[in-house]
């Protein structure tokens, strides 16, 4: 079994992807998503959030929520605005995210089956602890819905650019798909017809020792559970579709990582004062007239009682030999916030917070201002490399490392259990 296949997909019928897409499932609780979805009858929120169509405040695990899932998909394709493929596909997936300084940032991947097997011997590589909860909450929204609906978001080194260059060559001319979503973030998709290029396309991925889970640790495992059962009912079944999860893979050189930022509510009983002189005898301390956004790893911005500092770790905090302790959330978390601040645990500690750097340093001010927190830090973003890094070693990320942006899209393209 190859490592990615073309599959029989189902997808919005000719211009009706921007009626369809959504974000991502995981990203708006229910009452956000349910404002989203208003005058919007066939946005996929009605199938990845489908407690938006049930009385408020229901539990979101509760059997009627899987059910409506499923009426709702059902219905959308009975009305015709999605579709299923005649024939196995590739989607070549196209992001397009506008920046400030007027460029825009643009990344081109492929919407594929992955394998489970591979996932499962690791050569589709990991890097979180998932939670027991939100995985069964996957596995019976799959079940209910008879297809992957969310795609886990994959990583490929394509040192070379072979696989690059083939999306580059597939996705030219008009777009099959085509909308802007309402953060001005544009999806195209081409659909890849073409037997060569299908091939191409799958020898490429192939040639790869590795892929890595960038973002959906929980929808990856979710589909092992599904393979894992229905594989004990068919175990001949060797091609089944259910064997694959959907996925889309991005080149890791184009992929974007963003800061992921941490506010502590207290300086642990120690006044200002004794905080600086605890945190300079580990770190280079200097305050700073401007935020402080750091511009290389090992560097780290603080705001505190309005004013910002620029914090520097010397380099013998920084272990190039070790994946994990190389990090900057590792040297912020071993260094300051457990000796210094007391946060033991940053999963379960209640005291500190985690902000996404989509929300600025702009946010960081307003978050110790209010008084809500008594400081905050700023870090470098994680690299790809460092992330493969961590899944090569077969370790888990520290929490809150990673901020993927742009999101994909939800209802773009889903993946049947079944021929």
């Amino acid at each position: 079994m190859t490592i990615i296949a073309p599959f029989r997909g189902i997808r919005p019928a000719r211009g009706r992807e921007a009626d369809v897409i959504a974000p991502p499932y995981d990203v708006l609780n229910s009452a956000e998503a349910r404002q989203r979805a208003q005058g919007r009858p066939y946005s996929f929120l009605h199938v990845s959030k489908p407690e938006i169509d049930l009385p408020e405040g229901i539990d979101p695990y509760a059997p009627e929520v899987y059910a409506k899932a499923a009426e709702n998909f059902r219905h959308f394709l009975h009305e015709g605005v999605i579709e299923r493929e005649n024939e196995p596909v590739y989607y070549v997936y196209r992001l397009t995210w506008p920046q400030p300084d007027g460029n825009a940032h643009v990344q081109t991947g492929i919407i594929a089956a992955a394998s489970v097997a591979d996932y499962d011997s690791n050569r589709i590589r990991k890097h979180e602890h998932t939670r027991p909860v939100k995985e069964d909450d996957r596995v019976r929204q799959v079940e209910a819905v008879g297809a992957h609906t969310g795609p886990v978001m994959l990583a490929a080194r394509d040192e070379a650019g072979a696989i690059a260059a083939l999306l580059e060559e597939a996705a030219q001319g008009t777009p099959d798909m085509d909308a802007l979503a309402d953060d001005g973030i544009r999806h195209q998709v081409w659909i890849v017809r073409d037997a060569d290029l299908i091939r191409r396309i799958t020898d490429a991925f192939e040639a790869e020792e590795a892929l890595y889970i960038a973002d959906g640790h929980h929808r990856s495992a979710a589909a092992s559970r599904v393979c894992s059962a229905r594989a004990a009912q068919e175990p001949d079944n060797l091609d089944a579709p259910w064997r694959r999860f959907l996925s889309v893979t991005f080149p890791a050189a184009q992929m974007k990582i963003l800061d992921y930022n941490r506010v502590v509510k207290d300086l642990n009983g120690m006044t200002e004062e004794q905080f600086l002189h605890r945190i300079g005898e580990v770190f280079e301390l200097e305050p700073s007239a401007a935020p402080v956004k750091p511009e290389q790893r090992g560097e780290f911005g603080m705001y505190l009682n309005g004013q910002w500092y620029r914090l520097r770790a010397p380099a013998s905090l920084i272990n190039e030999n070790d994946p994990l302790k190389r990090l900057d959330v590792s040297i912020l978390q071993d260094n300051l916030l457990a000796p210094i601040l007391g946060i033991d645990d940053p999963r379960t500690n209640e005291r500190i917070d985690f902000v996404g750097g989509m929300r600025g340093l702009a946010e960081l001010e307003h978050r110790v201002n209010s008084g809500e927190m008594a400081v905050a830090f700023s870090l470098h973003p994680t690299s790809m490399d460092d992330l493969m890094r961590v899944a090569e070693a077969g370790e888990v990320m520290p929490a809150k490392s990673t901020w993927f942006e742009p999101k994909l899209a939800d209802g773009l393209v889903s993946l049947p259990l079944e021929d």
